[in-house]
């Protein structure tokens, strides 16, 4: 079992870690998903995420693609497009990962694996900022 602690990690780079760990076979638990870093601009960040909210079918509205404002949850879609989801392989391995608001309790105790560490970044926000200005609510 892996534990991640995603604060001030950049998203892509973690989802990407923690995507190969899964398909390995590894059980990956992900905590602080809020604190994770979008790099870029606060515009384009927020921009790129309502434009995937306001997708929609044609046909009917109501019904999907419907993507969550939840960062934790924003988080595991991140990573789900990192896996070959359309075969049980990646269905199997999407199933391995869970992501956290904040840390429960009965984790505070444990040891968190160490990420490699990017490059400081100029442009940044946090998920947990976006996900707000988009309107989601923890």
């Amino acid at each position: 079992m892996i534990l991640i602690n995603a604060e001030n990690q950049v998203m892509g780079r973690l989802a990407s870690f923690a995507a190969k760990k899964a398909l390995e076979g590894e059980q990956v638990t992900i905590f602080n998903a809020e604190k994770a870093v979008i790099t870029g601009s606060r515009q384009s960040a927020s921009k790129k995420l309502a434009i995937r909210l306001r997708l929609h079918s044609k046909g009917n509205p109501e019904k999907g693609p419907k993507f969550s404002r939840m960062p934790d949850k924003v988080l595991r879609r991140t990573i789900r497009g990192m896996l070959p989801w359309k075969s049980s392989r990646g269905k199997q391995a999407y199933k391995r990962v869970k992501a956290y608001i904040g840390l429960p309790p009965e984790f505070k105790d444990k040891k968190f694996e160490e990420m490699p560490k990017a490059k400081e970044q100029k442009k940044f926000i946090q998920l947990g900022e976006v996900c707000k200005l988009l309107g989601a609510k923890w």
